[in-house]
């Protein structure tokens, strides 16, 4: 997006509400690290995971957790990266989802680690819309995550001037 193009400006709250979703309270850091900061446009959010009023979700997917139990801990996760948009600049503020890292504690034999984060991208695409809401993204296994969360995540959004 160029310096003078329009940003597009989705209700991202509107259609958390037309979900049926509420941001939670962004979780607290579990280390010495800010939750987001920002550079310019751009505001880098720290690593999330499946965090939730009773706790965590955790457990090797692949394992002891289900395909669909993890895409679900997937859009839990970001919506936690959500709510830490909202507490750091606005949803209303995102022009654009740059880049997506979603990391997946995995059994060594487990190979569907994009259909699990794409708990994160689905949900993106419902609240941004397409134009805003496709981003780059990786998604990979990891042999163990902080905690044994099922899955952590991190993203990169540009924001309005």
């Amino acid at each position: 997006m160029t310096a003078n193009a329009v940003c597009p400006r989705p209700d991202a709250k509107a259609r958390l509400t037309a979900l049926g979703l509420q941001l939670p309270k962004p979780p607290a850091a579990v280390g010495n690290f800010a939750a987001a900061v920002r550079d310019g446009r751009l505001l880098y959010l720290s690593g999330q995971g499946p965090v939730h009023a009773g706790g965590v979700h955790t457990g090797k997917v692949g394992a002891e957790v289900s395909l669909e139990e993890a895409y679900q801990h997937a859009r839990l996760t970001t919506l936690n990266l959500l709510s830490v948009i909202e507490e750091a600049a606005g949803l209303s503020k995102v022009c654009k989802v740059v880049k997506v890292l979603g990391m997946v504690n995995a059994a060594p034999d487990f190979i569907a680690h994009p259909a699990v984060i794409n708990g994160c991208s689905d949900l993106l695409i419902e609240v941004f819309g397409p134009e805003v809401g496709a981003h780059a993204r990786s998604a990979v296994g990891m042999g163990s995550l902080p905690y044994q969360i099922t899955v952590e995540i991190e993203m990169i959004v540009a924001l309005e001037d």
